[in-house]
């Protein structure tokens, strides 16, 4: 008998984590993805797909004939695959937007992917007025049946904060899912060893087996550069030259399980110490004094994320330097103007109203969810919207949007704004300017499966309302103000995103009047006065030539 082996979860620094990234990004809204039994499903067309294959890689062709679903949503699985891997070495990661077919998608990464598919999203505690706020208009949805009771100010600062899920309860219930389903996990990744036995005692995982892991699990904070196999007591140092001996499949199950039963342990001790102990400055209720204080409102997570909430009636920025990580959460935000100029993988807007945010370039994925009145003005590679009711959306992106959920009233426009790092930042994270599928709009469920809260009856087969295209004429540059960025911001006219022929034309058709009207007063005005017309409304400043 081997000797137990140890989790490695000593000092804090290697407790395994689940990767929020599958999780927060990767879940998509299609029935047929997902399986009643996804272990028996998964193994046959697993099978499938490696015979059909002679380099363990399919395209959208064969995942669409495999899982009889459409071949704009087999490209779709591809493009999700894409964002939510943790390799950037991935071939399908480095690929350009539109090529995915070319390489396309390592088959236990793939089923690693669509088995995720059965999870479902955290259960907020109890409302203790939930039988108030059952009955709102349009119909019961997960926005109104809870997070609509209250503004995203009120739910800051009331008691009913403490029903939401925090970020260690995520976490905790994401790593009970990994708990639960491990062994069916593991078995999808094994081949048969050449030793003794039969049937689950005779598998094994290779090195390279053992390595897709990594795109559900990760040691220690930092997800860039997470080489599983080196957290590893099977595989860590192995001479590169010499392949590695395949570890049975038991050993590798008994370690995982050890090292998730001590990151609950740890999360469990870590809440319970910060409930009996002083409350930190992000966790206690803000007093209304402080609802204009925004310097209160930022934190950075030792999970690779920072967070902006609750800023009220304020204007935000960060820009590059302050972002602690890759990623950024703008949560609970009310009546302000939010700037993030900064290169980003990923980006989460959540529970927002009568606000603008501006996010650089977001390089992976951007989800914008259960928010009102909000202006989002973004360059991302992909933007998935979810429960969102009369927003607007200036997109720079290289890839479809999505619409998922109870949408109401959404409108979508092309990119508006620019500064002067921008171009910068978004070659840093691999957006390309040249393509924008801003109005090419893909609706999926409005039932959505990985939610835990209850929806209307007779909704499981409804499409999303999609969104409709801001009237040319009404389309407004925003310009970011000079202070914010401690130099010229440039014109507007040099936004990356080439505006479509009906934009550009109206832009010419208003640029005149304005010259005229700039000639005209031109010799009233100071010099400190002149440049390019704007105007304020809100905290917001617009070029006037539209």
């Amino acid at each position: 008998m081997t000797d137990p082996i140890e989790p490695s979860t000593s000092c804090g620094t290697t407790v395994i984590h689940p990767r929020r990234e599958p999780f927060d990004h990767g879940l998509l809204p299609i029935q047929k993805l997902i399986f009643s039994d996804p272990t028996q499903s998964l193994t046959a067309l697993k099978k499938k797909l490696l015979d059909s294959s002679s380099n363990h890689r399919v395209d959208s062709a064969a995942i669409s004939d495999s899982l009889q679903i459409s071949t704009d949503h087999a490209k779709l699985l591809l493009d999700t695959l894409a964002s939510v891997h943790h390799s950037d070495s991935e071939p399908l990661v480095r690929n350009e937007p539109g090529q995915n077919d070319a390489v396309g998608a390592d088959v236990h990464d793939l089923v690693l992917l669509l088995y995720i598919q059965s999870y479902k999203r955290l259960l907020p505690r109890s409302h203790k007025d939930s039988a108030s706020v059952a009955d709102v208009w349009p119909s019961t949805s997960a926005f109104d049946g809870y997070f609509s009771a209250l503004s995203p100010l009120q739910l800051m600062r009331s008691n009913s904060r403490r029903f939401m899920p925090s970020q260690a309860d995520e976490e905790a219930h994401q790593l009970l899912y990994l708990q639960k389903h491990l062994g069916n996990i593991l078995s999808l990744l094994a081949e048969p060893g050449e030793g003794e036995g039969e049937g689950e005692e005779s598998l094994v995982l290779t090195m390279d087996r053992f390595e897709h892991l990594g795109f559900l699990v990760q040691f220690g904070d930092k997800a860039e550069g997470n080489c599983l196999s080196q957290s590893s007591p099977f595989f860590a140092n192995s001479d590169p030259d010499m392949p590695a001996v395949p570890v049975p499949l038991a050993q590798v199950h008994d370690w995982l399980m050890q090292n998730i039963t001590s990151a609950l342990e740890h999360i469990s001790e870590r809440t319970s110490a910060k409930e009996n102990g002083p409350a930190s400055a992000t966790d206690q209720d803000v007093a209304m004094t402080d609802a204009c204080t925004v310097s209160a409102k930022s934190s950075t997570s030792t999970r690779d994320s920072s967070f902006i909430e609750g800023i009220s009636k304020s204007s935000y920025v960060k820009h590059a330097s302050d972002i602690k990580g890759s990623s950024v959460k703008v949560l609970n935000c009310q009546e302000s103007t939010i700037y993030v100029l900064a290169p980003l993988r990923y980006a989460i807007v959540y529970g927002c109203s009568d606000a603008t945010i501006v996010l650089g370039a977001v390089g992976k994925a951007v989800r914008v969810e259960h928010c009102e009145r909000v202006h989002v003005i973004v360059a991302a590679k992909r933007i998935c919207i979810a429960n969102c009711r009369e927003c607007v959306f200036f997109l720079g992106v290289n890839q479809q949007p999505l619409m998922v959920g109870d949408n109401h009233k959404l409108q979508v426009a092309p990119y508006n704004t620019c500064y002067p790092q921008l171009t910068e930042h978004m070659s840093e994270v691999g957006i390309l300017p040249t393509v924008n599928r801003w109005n090419e709009t893909l609706a999926l469920g409005m039932l959505d499966p990985h939610d835990s809260l209850s929806h209307p009856a007779g909704v499981s087969d409804a499409q999303a309302e999609s969104a409709t295209c801001v009237d040319p004429d009404q389309l407004t540059n925003f310009v970011i103000p000079n202070w914010l960025v401690g130099e010229s911001t440039g014109s507007t006219k040099d936004n990356p995103f080439a505006l479509p022929d009906a934009y550009a034309a109206s832009q010419l058709r208003n640029v005149l009047p304005i010259s005229l009207f700039e000639t005209s007063v031109s010799t009233h005005n100071s010099p400190q006065s002149q440049g390019e017309p704007e105007f304020c409304c809100f905290g917001i400043t617009y070029e006037s030539t539209c």
